[in-house]
């Protein structure tokens, strides 16, 4: 094991100190219900918002539920009942969720469900979608 002298110690707190006053650290977190968003407030006054619902293990939760969210320090965002934690960071680079969320979310409107491909090859038969036409 590496010897660390008390120096050394204090040397390495002071210049985690002043890294620390250089960056924005959080300093509150919210729900705000109307729009459902959750927003985490910085020191340097900047703010950071993103939909609630977007987010796994949040998406089927109550108001209130949302609601309850609390800072982890300064680096994450807790949701006791619903046992649910995000980094910052993680949110702000737009991880909302599993690599498997996350592709079901991006595909939006693309289902492969076997209804819509038949529907899709019968409009395909029919000579597709009709060209637009300028309006007079």
């Amino acid at each position: 094991m590496v010897e660390i002298s008390d120096q050394e110690l204090a040397q390495a707190k002071k210049r985690w100190g002043h890294e620390r006053a250089e960056r924005p650290v959080p300093n509150a977190i919210r729900f705000d219900a109307p729009s459902e968003r959750v927003i985490v407030d910085f020191t340097n006054g900047a703010s950071f918002m993103f939909p609630a619902r977007a987010v796994e293990g949040l998406e089927l939760a109550t108001t209130a539920q949302l609601a309850e969210v609390e800072l982890l320090g300064e680096t994450g965002l807790h949701w006791e009942s619903l046992d649910v934690d995000y980094t910052v960071t993680g949110l702000m680079s737009g991880i909302f969720g599993s690599k498997t969320f996350m592709e079901a979310q991006s595909r939006g409107g693309k289902s492969r469900s076997p209804a819509k491909a038949a529907a899709s090859r019968a409009n395909g038969a029919k000579g597709g979608r009709p060209k637009k036409t300028a309006r007079p």
